[in-house]
């Protein structure tokens, strides 16, 4: 999956959060309904008056749209800055039953969707008293309609207390659901804002280590023989009257420069093999760094290999032929006075190191004074688990030691 898909999906997920915490509730409104319509066939099946059943279903039937209208939404947002909604719907479901009780004590068995209500929309301490007092309804019926302590009020009470237990611990249950639901949506919406910052650092990193590569990529071909080819017609214009032959060699070699610079334009866009390592070796190539560096300064360089010549994998080549043209860039660039240059290629066990040196002003090594170009050397040495260093000192002269780990034979296989 690609950043931008990451990154968009990040973004529409906060406006999807809300039904993380909330998609739960339909199995409450399917409860709710579920306990009005057996309230309701207990109703029609009492023995009370039809007046008075009557009025109890009507009561019972206007709490569904004020649940509809005003609970719901509550009971969602309970705990979040919306208490006086709570509490105008928890005072209206009440009186609703309590009417609906009054009318008909068979109405009291809708304390199976009441009491949730209830506990859900109120905070815990005031919704247990209310709930207590909802299940006292039948007692405080049967005593107003002058029901007698010895045979109808004992015969409401234990059913009354039973349901205040269960009631508190429902509550208490529902209650401790409810805050879980909020705060696992809270943390949902906590992971996708995450999501999202970490979508937008990763394209911001992945923009940033592209424009580096494009950046690094053209210091090190088309900068480098952009130079080359400047100071090759250069040379070629000096010695154009004095030395037909030298200049047009000059401007044949320039040629040649611009033609692998051209190359290399379009094998580092699609992040191909260099020209210079398609068909050669690291060492050949090498020379022809050398020849090229006395072609245009008039300076000797020499190559030198120690060690066992072996192939080696693609990206530790790509690292070292990088490092060296770079070095030579810098020769040309600030060892003009150099005499001879020194380009040594050291096979070991575990290990490749170039070292290129000269015999040219040098200078005082101080992090201010590496520029792009040695910056970049370490920065690729660095991605392969090598190294580079620079040695130099005024009037000693320079010398770049890149060493690069290489992985066992069958590793380069692999990797190759």
């Amino acid at each position: 999956m690609s950043t931008e898909t990451r990154a968009a999906e990040a973004a529409d997920g906060p406006d999807h959060a809300p039904e993380a915490g909330t998609r739960w509730f339909g199995l409450w409104d399917a409860f709710f309904a579920v306990s009005y319509a057996v309230t309701t066939m207990l109703l029609f099946t009492s023995a009370g008056e039809q007046v008075h059943r009557a009025v109890a279903m009507a009561a019972l039937t206007l709490a569904v749209p004020w649940y509809a209208a005003l609970g719901r939404s509550a009971m969602i947002q309970q705990g979040q800055g919306h208490g006086r909604r709570s509490i105008v719907f928890s005072v209206g479901l009440f009186v609703l039953f309590a009417v609906a009780v009054v009318f008909d004590l068979a109405a009291s068995f809708a304390l199976f969707a009441v009491v949730p209500m209830l506990m859900m929309s109120l905070a815990t301490s005031p919704a247990i008293a209310v709930v207590m007092l909802a299940n006292l309804m039948p007692v405080i019926v049967v005593w107003l309609r002058g029901g007698t302590l010895s045979r109808d009020i004992l015969a409401v009470l234990p059913t009354s207390l039973l349901g205040i237990a269960l009631s508190v611990m429902l509550g208490l249950w529902i209650t401790r659901v409810t805050r879980q639901s909020r705060e696992r949506a809270e943390l949902i919406k906590e992971l996708q804002r995450n999501r999202e910052h970490v979508a937008r650092l990763s394209r911001e990193a992945g923009v940033s280590a592209e424009r580096e590569r494009l950046a690094r990529e053209i210091h090190d071909t088309l900068a480098q023989g952009l130079t080359s080819i400047i100071g090759l017609v250069q040379a070629a214009e000096t010695d154009f009257t004095a030395d037909p032959e030298l200049a047009r060699s000059h401007l044949g070699l320039a040629g040649r420069v611009a033609r692998e610079s051209l190359a290399e334009a379009r094998e580092f866009v699609t992040e191909l093999t260099p020209p210079a390592l398609q068909e050669s070796s690291l060492v050949q190539a090498a020379r022809r760094q050398a020849e090229g560096l006395t072609a245009q300064t008039g300076m000797r360089a020499d190559v030198t290999v120690e060690g066992n010549e072996r192939e080696l994998p693609m990206a530790v080549s790509v690292v070292l032929l990088r490092s060296l043209q770079e070095a030579i860039a810098n020769i040309r660039k600030h060892a003009g006075k150099a005499r001879t240059a020194e380009i040594r290629l050291v096979y070991e066990q575990d290990t490749v190191r170039l070292l290129v040196r000269d015999d040219g002003p040098g200078f005082a090594v101080t992090e201010d004074q590496q520029g792009f170009g040695l910056r970049g050397m370490q920065a690729r040495a660095h991605g392969i688990s090598g190294a580079a260093t620079v040695v130099s000192s005024p009037g000693r002269g320079t010398t770049i030691e890149v060493t690069v780990p290489v992985p066992a034979s069958g590793e380069a296989a692999d990797e190759r």
